[in-house]
């Protein structure tokens, strides 16, 4: 079996600044990735920010990776990245907050089975006939997050210039030892998630980053059955802008906590051939 790109979507959260997001598909193989929003002026890896060359980074790595069982494949990438970081930063980190990072997932079909494998917030919806299975975390993530916002709302919420207190606070849960994302740390795939599924011709899948899947995670706008009919009927462009019209009716981010008013947002549409 193999994979037929349907349709795919990239929308930066904010026209000025970088879109951290990549995305791939080749034969049998797909991927998303989401730059971790950098928290410092670019420096460390020269002119470029962290997150776009760390998402560029591993979107070569899985682009180059040869065929093998999906844990193996994500194993190549992060040993890959790691060496590209070596290679390339100009200088040693102001802390472990300043080190790139992003979270993935990948599939990968093998016979008549989907592999996949993710660390952090990028989500997938496989579609099999009436069946809608999940992959990536579970939506108590999100939910989480949404909590620390909400907890921050006095210091101001979805701003560009972050305010003092929330740099240092979004700064403080980066440093944490043990955050399951992709770095330039290879022993960070001890974390890694999988899950193998059952798959035929005419499956679909949607890979997503966290600003894409939002509209079931963080808004609400649909749950999972209600997506996946919605990809069918209008599509990832008419999604993209129910997306951006939740945010933008909620620019002050009262309704919805969370530190940027939108995300870079980025969807692939498979289908799975015979």
């Amino acid at each position: 079996m193999h994979f037929d790109l349907i349709q795919s979507l990239s929308l930066a959260g904010d026209a000025g600044t970088p879109n951290d997001d990549r995305a791939g598909a080749g034969h049998a193989r797909a991927w998303v990735i989401d730059g971790a929003t950098d928290l410092g002026p670019p420096g460390l890896m020269g002119a470029r920010g962290g997150a776009a060359w760390l998402a560029s980074a591993a979107h070569t790595a899985f682009t180059a990776a040869g065929d093998a069982p999906v844990a193996a494949m994500c194993e190549t990438v992060a040993t890959r990245v790691a060496e590209a970081y070596e290679a390339a930063r100009t200088r040693d980190p102001l802390g472990r907050w300043e080190l790139p990072m992003a979270a993935f997932l990948a599939a990968r079909l093998a016979g008549d089975r989907l592999e996949a494998a993710w660390l952090g917030d990028c989500v997938g919806l496989l579609r099999s006939g009436d069946r809608i299975a999940r992959l990536g975390p579970a939506r108590a993530a999100k939910d989480a997050e949404a909590a620390q916002a909400a907890g921050m709302a006095e210091h101001g919420l979805g701003a560009v210039k972050r305010s003092p207190p929330i740099l240092e606070a979004l700064r403080t849960a980066r440093s944490r030892p043990g955050i399951a994302v992709l770095g330039i740390e290879p022993e960070a795939l001890r974390r890694l998630e999988t899950a193998h599924m059952p798959c035929a011709p005419g499956d679909e899948l949607l890979l997503m980053t966290d600003g894409f899947s939002a509209l079931i995670d963080a808004y609400g706008a649909f749950d999972a059955v209600a997506l996946m009919n919605g990809l069918a009927e209008q599509g990832l462009a008419a999604l993209g802008v129910r997306l951006r019209g939740i945010e933008a009716a909620d620019a002050a981010c009262t309704r919805f906590p969370r530190f940027k008013v939108s995300d870079d947002a980025t969807a692939l549409w498979l289908r799975i051939g015979g």
